[in-house]
């Protein structure tokens, strides 16, 4: 039989409570550094997202520009269009000739102001969409500055804790071997049915101090008696009286 079997009933819930109290120093260090790492990760999307747009921006600043040129384009060649047909005018042999003449140098004066007309516009659309890329660089250049303002607070916290957490780590093991293993399963399965990971709990003011549910008179002093683990009937934890914590008797580490 080993030494964890020889354990009694209030040894294995002052074990359980100890270690409780150590995975709970664990889960704090890794909520500190839990945000932040998730903080980091958005903000990396979000730059990835905003690169995306300004790329998209970078496309149609070259379109408009294209699109800017093709206009100007086609201006000159209208101009050249009715300079020319003006001078064939000039040389013309009959009133037919003349009103195919007039008719051509009408739709070419309407191209020219058509052209301009759309290049104007053109010119304004590129002006907007350059005006939101500043705006959107601007945005970008200060999402790059608190990701890096981001990665060094967690850098920090991260050799500041790591030292801490690898001890915890240890004695949280070491607690383990302590207990007999199906207490130890048990426990970690409770443990992962709730975020805070509370699975060993007090009880204050006849309520479970983990999902608050009330706990008969009887229940409360069958746990002061420790003579049994006894389990929340609402949520299934691990129940201990407040005293356990100034009696409770320290554990080898």
């Amino acid at each position: 039989m080993s030494a964890k079997d020889d354990l009694t009933n209030e040894e294995k819930l002052q074990a359980l409570f100890t270690l409780q109290k150590i995975d709970s120093k664990i889960d704090e260090i890794r909520r500190l550094q839990g945000e932040l790492p998730e903080e980091v990760k958005d903000l990396e999307d979000e730059i990835e997202g905003m690169n995306t747009r300004m790329k998209n921006l970078n496309a149609e600043i070259d379109d408009k520009k294209k699109q800017i040129s093709d206009l100007g384009n086609k201006g000159v060649e209208a101009q050249e269009l009715i300079a020319k047909y003006e001078k064939q005018q000039m040389n013309v042999k009959n009133n037919r000739e003349y009103d195919a003449l007039t008719k051509e140098l009408e739709n070419q004066t309407l191209e020219l102001e058509l052209s301009k007309k759309k290049a104007k516009d053109a010119e304004r659309e590129l002006a907007s969409i350059e005006e939101y890329m500043e705006e959107t660089k601007g945005k970008l250049d200060a999402l790059k500055v608190n990701l890096e303002l981001k990665k060094e607070e967690l850098t920090t916290i991260t050799a500041e804790t790591a030292k801490e957490e690898q001890t915890l780590l240890k004695k949280s093991a070491s607690a383990s071997k302590k207990i007999e293993e199906r207490l130890v399963t048990a426990y970690k399965r409770v443990r992962g049915n709730y975020k805070n990971g509370l699975a060993v709990v007090t009880f204050e003011r006849n309520s479970c101090g983990g999902c608050y549910g009330k706990i008969p008179p009887q229940r409360q002093l069958e746990v002061r008696q420790r003579k049994k683990i006894i389990v929340c009937e609402h949520c299934g934890r691990i129940l201990v009286d407040p005293e356990i914590e100034t009696s409770r008797k320290e554990l080898d580490a």
